[in-house]
């Protein structure tokens, strides 16, 4: 797939003027409270403050997605969903810099489908507060942002990547239209930077798997194999935020219940649409949050007040097939589950990796220097068996 062109609009945007407005309006809506609630649970993430190495990439990013909103805002997409929904590109003109939002009216729509209004998803990303850094354990070259409330997560991606995701995005949206609970990270926007006349930088904005944040005391990053799958622990009493990987699993379950059957049959349905993408080397991302007693079994807590039971596939009747999870009455409850113990974060993230020619030379690279060990590298159909079979091995 050749490389987005241009699209049709050009704008220029964002004065000074519109981003003392931008933050006066983000500022705005934080009080007392919500500070010092942020301050805790930002332990182990660093502000990208003025001094920090990336504060001024991560202003022109700011300053960037509040003037592409405002366009999604002020021209809705009307009427049905159309190809070209799928490859326009905007590029809007700032003061040394230039962003371009890719598929903007597809993105829009996702949003839309959601429940994430257009102000909340401006406020939380335009200027106002600064983002927050998150030093993954991933072997990416790729930089990891978070919004200051830590509900939207941010990540370089290379022109590659993004030109596998742009591909299967109507697809994509299909699966998500069909699977509303379906554990694939969700894609909020794609976009691409160039100051002045240097190279375009791409990164995309999801949901992030681990929110809402507060007492959540595991993160997990899990592929299903053995090799370059150890995280070395923080330290006892530190506040680092680590996302550990399969061996560091080891001996532990995930206890759902009657959640379990629900939980396999979508990691079956999502890896099979992964699959049949021909893409490899997606995560699965866990968290643990242990449940207060008042949050144990249904109706039981004041923060669960609705209930919805969506069916993972059309015309199962087997309660297994059913998700019946409760939602908190909060945003993003996307990729939470609860168990009769404890409440798990769940997502498949990283949906970039196209099985080529390169892959499978390194796949039998690995073959070599890895005998009779599991590593990531295997065909799409292989990898997303393991996986599955790792979900069920380690869920009671």
């Amino acid at each position: 797939m050749a490389a987005p062109s241009p699209g049709p609009r050009e704008v220029l945007a964002c004065s000074p003027e519109v981003r003392r407005k931008a933050a006066a309006s983000s500022s705005n809506r934080r009080g007392l409270l919500w500070r010092l609630r942020d301050k805790h649970l930002r332990l182990g993430l660093f502000e990208i403050g003025p001094g920090h190495e990336l504060h001024g990439l991560t202003c022109m990013m700011q300053a960037g997605l509040w003037a592409a909103t405002q366009v999604a805002m002020d021209h809705p997409p009307m009427g049905p969903p159309s190809e070209e929904d799928f490859v326009e590109v905007l590029t809007q003109v700032h003061e040394g810099f230039e962003l371009g939002t890719l598929a903007g009216p597809a993105f829009a729509r996702l949003r839309h489908s959601l429940g994430l209004s257009e102000e909340d998803y401006q406020a939380a990303l335009g200027p106002g507060s600064p983002y927050l850094q998150f030093l993954s354990t991933s072997k990416s070259k790729a930089s990891f942002f978070l919004s200051h409330d830590q509900r939207f997560f941010l990540k370089t991606q290379r022109r590659q990547e993004v030109q596998a995701l742009l591909a299967h995005l109507p697809r994509y949206v299909q699966h998500l239209q069909r699977h509303p609970h379906s554990l694939l990270a969700r894609l909020l926007g794609m976009h691409s930077l160039r100051v002045a006349q240097g190279k375009k930088k791409y990164f995309i904005v999801m949901h992030s798997v681990f929110y809402p944040p507060g007492r959540i005391c595991e993160r997990y990053d899990i592929k299903g194999c053995e090799v370059s799958r150890w995280v070395e622990p923080a330290p006892e009493g530190s506040s680092l935020v680590l996302v550990l990987k399969d061996l560091n699993f080891q001996g532990k379950t995930i206890q759902l219940g009657p959640q379990r059957n629900w939980l396999l049959r979508q990691m079956e349905l999502d890896t099979t649409f992964l699959r049949e993408l021909n893409i490899l080397d997606y995560s699965l991302l866990m968290a643990f949050q242990g449940l207060h007693e008042d949050e144990r079994g249904p109706g039981s807590s004041l923060i669960f007040r609705t209930a919805r039971s969506v069916q993972g596939t059309p015309n199962l009747q087997e309660p297994g097939a059913q998700n019946l999870r409760l939602l908190p009455d909060i945003p993003n409850a996307l990729h939470i589950l609860d168990g009769p113990e404890q409440r798990y974060f769940l997502g498949l993230v990283d949906l970039t990796t196209v099985y080529g020619l390169r892959k499978r030379l390194e796949h039998l690279w690995k073959m070599l220097r890895y005998p009779g060990r599991t590593f990531s590298t295997v065909s799409p159909t292989c990898y997303a068996h393991r996986l599955c079979q790792w979900v069920e091995a380690h869920t009671e």
